[in-house]
């Protein structure tokens, strides 16, 4: 069911670094058509630090592992692109359907092919109110039983950030702090609250790699916590989000909606800041994640 790009086949057979991109960003995170000039981006911020970008989607049911320009620009312009996580996977390819894939996909499918690096911009968490709702992100879930180490600016803060890492304690999800004593929240590079351990270099993050190896406990993911290096203002930030909250519960959106839905309404109060921040926190993580596995191919 994997078609793997050539470049990604070969570089993987011969043991070199590569990192895999989700593509949600893309069809769903950015808007048109800025979005297929910063995919690009994306990827080359991977090739600069030696690195092959393997973006993952969902082409016409048939699953990607790695995408030509033709692939890159369907999930950037075209209408209907689904937004994929493994529960949508089999679904979706099954109807020929041309799908973006979450980071719970993404790492699934990337782990499937053997690529052993993820980056992405924040991971899904336990929403707020999900006590009454039980509203949380597959991502939790799929990174538990998923071999693979994703680079990200700690989870949304418009999530219950404290709720989402007793999950990831929970469900045996390792978090490290690269540079930093705290967890990041998107947007922001403190979330109020501690990470269990930091790393301060690439080295220092590979010999955690390889004793994970040794250890046998490559059964679920390692989270690399990177802190967006310029944050949004703060008081900007939390003004727009409790409207942003407000608005939803106005507007009765729930679920897997509401996500999309802040996001939009940070980018709309905001003027684009949030957006320009989301792009560097991304390429930020994709430069990061590269360094990573080149040095763990060395």
């Amino acid at each position: 069911m994997l078609n793997v790009h050539p470049e990604v086949a070969a570089t993987l057979r011969a043991g070199g670094p590569v990192v895999a991109l989700e593509s949600t960003i893309v069809s769903h995170g950015l808007p048109r058509p800025d979005n297929l000039r910063i995919a690009r981006e994306i990827e080359d911020a991977v090739r600069a630090e030696g690195a092959i970008p393997a973006t993952i989607a969902l082409v016409d049911g048939d699953v990607r592992i790695g995408l030509d320009d033709e692939a890159l620009e369907a999930i950037a312009l075209r209408d209907g692109v689904v937004k994929c996580s493994t529960r949508d996977l089999a679904i979706a390819a099954a109807r020929g359907a041309t799908g973006a894939t979450t980071v719970a996909a993404t790492a699934h499918l990337a782990a499937q092919a053997g690529i052993e690096l993820f980056a992405t911009g924040g991971l899904g968490g336990v929403h707020r109110e999900a006590s009454t709702t039980w509203d949380e992100s597959a991502d939790l879930v799929g990174l538990a039983r998923t071999p693979i180490t994703v680079v990200c600016a700690g989870v949304k803060s418009i999530l219950d950030v404290a709720a989402t890492l007793e999950r990831l304690e929970t469900l045996g999800i390792a978090v490290v702090g690269f540079g930093t004593d705290r967890f990041p929240g998107f947007y922001l590079r403190d979330s109020g609250h501690a990470v269990p351990w930091r790393v301060d270099s690439v080295h220092e993050l590979v010999g955690v790699l390889r004793a994970r190896a040794r250890l046998d406990l490559e059964d679920s993911a390692l989270v690399v916590a990177n802190p967006i290096e310029e944050e949004l203002d703060r008081e900007l930030h939390d003004r727009v989000l409790a409207d942003a909250l407000a608005a939803a519960t106005v507007a009765g959106i729930y679920g897997r909606d509401v996500t999309p839905f802040l996001l939009s309404r940070f980018h709309e109060a905001t003027g684009g800041e949030s957006r320009d921040a989301n792009v560097r926190l991304v390429l930020a993580n994709a430069r990061l994640a590269a360094r990573i596995a080149v040095a763990a191919a060395g």
